[in-house]
């Protein structure tokens, strides 16, 4: 009898240990967001708000495809923690990007990749400042973004340094030129520039020969802008605007017989990608990008390709952008010597010492690039000029 009760006694407990094995195996359905990772791996939670819809839906998608390159790179890798990324549509909009912000708190975010574009990351900043969340955003250049918040950081340069260094790129290639420049006056994007394009310019005794402005990016008229600077003489026109009013001022200007030398910087970026825009429309049209995805630099090529297979198109500034600030994200956490248990706020200040210390990254659109305490990156623009439907290095 005995026996034979510690027979039985045997059989049910191998049948426990099997049920609760197979439970263990099948318990999880793994994460939501576009990131996934397994939930017994430690995963710090990457979010991100941007435009994946409207206007400047090319400039967010471009951005989350490429981060999600990067953390799949990552993820692959011997790692000792997974990155889970998630994006939420803004729109462009900032009152939409807080929403967008407070779904993602909701989510468990802890670190914040974004926003996208410099209206959204304004007022997204304003909230992690207070929350004490780590921001990089990879595009929003305004210097509103990072303007007393000492949590915020850009990948991109600022509109400042844009527009500076737009102006001595002018005066280097075209010292001659009479220069007009045609900017949105409600855009905190074109005004920077503009500001401090004009200001170099006055430095070094250059006046503008015209400046005329719009106070809207859905403008569908930009003939009165376009006449002014002819009437001028202006040889070379400023556009420090997004691609979608500068597509419809190339048309019009070819319309009106008007081709002088137009010089953008990278809100231009994308605008070959434009479903319906003639390309060669924008042929000579100069800009100011961190990324050439052209180049022949191998890790460049890598990830032209690897996005190419993934999206099935070439890769834009934004996507290069997106790519690298996520790696910054990984590397400045793992510099932080922190772990992923910890909130946001908690992660926050230590990130915030990595990235300002002795913390340098090299990737796609820079070289050994670091941070300054408000929140600037150094590095060194790229010059390109459009020839048939692709970028040249100038």
């Amino acid at each position: 009898m005995k026996k034979e009760f510690m027979k039985k006694f045997t059989v049910v407990m191998l049948s426990l240990v099997m049920v609760f094995a197979m439970a263990a195996c099948g318990g999880s359905s793994g994460g939501s967001s576009e990131g996934s990772s397994d939930s017994a791996e430690a995963v710090l939670y990457v979010g991100a708000t941007g435009p994946l819809t409207g206007g400047a839906s090319i400039y967010g998608t471009a951005v989350k495809q490429g981060a999600m390159i990067a953390a799949e790179e990552i993820n692959a890798s011997e790692t000792e923690f997974k990155i889970e990324f998630r994006m939420e549509d803004d729109e462009a909009d900032g009152e939409k990007a807080v929403n967008a912000y407070h779904t993602l708190q909701d989510w468990g975010v802890q670190v914040v990749l974004g926003s996208v574009t410099t209206g959204s990351c304004v007022a997204v900043s304003a909230e992690t400042f207070e929350d004490r969340v780590f921001e990089i955003t990879p595009s929003a250049s305004s210097a509103d973004v990072t303007n007393g918040k000492d949590n915020v950081f850009q990948v991109c340069f600022t509109d400042p340094n844009q527009g500076k260094t737009a102006a001595e790129k002018v005066m280097e290639l075209y010292p001659d030129a009479k220069v007009a420049a045609i900017y949105n006056n409600s855009d905190p994007y074109s005004t920077g520039i503009f500001n401090a394009f004009k200001a170099e310019l006055e430095a070094n005794g250059k006046e503008l020969v015209a400046e005329v402005t719009y106070p809207d990016d859905s403008n569908a008229d930009y003939s009165a802008q376009l006449t002014s600077c002819k009437s001028a003489g202006a040889d070379l026109v400023l556009l420090p605007i997004y691609y979608t009013p500068a597509s419809v001022i190339l048309k019009q200007a070819s319309d009106m017989g008007y081709a002088p030398t137009f010089f953008g910087l990278d809100g231009l970026d994308g605008i070959l990608d434009m479903e319906g825009f003639d390309t060669s429309l924008a042929e000579n049209v100069m800009l100011m990008t961190p990324f050439n995805p052209w180049s022949d630099d191998e890790r460049v090529a890598e990830f032209v390709k690897k996005y190419q297979d993934a999206y099935g198109e070439l890769p834009n500034q934004f996507a290069a952008d997106g790519y690298d600030t996520m790696y910054v994200i990984y590397e400045v956490f793992k510099a932080s010597g922190l772990t992923t248990d910890l909130s946001a706020e908690e992660l926050c200040d230590a990130m915030v010492a990595a990235i300002t210390g002795d913390f340098s990254y090299d990737g796609l659109t820079g070289q050994e690039m670091t941070w300054s305490t408000d929140g600037t990156v150094s590095k060194d623009p790229v010059v390109v000029v459009i020839k048939n439907g692709q970028y040249e290095d100038m």
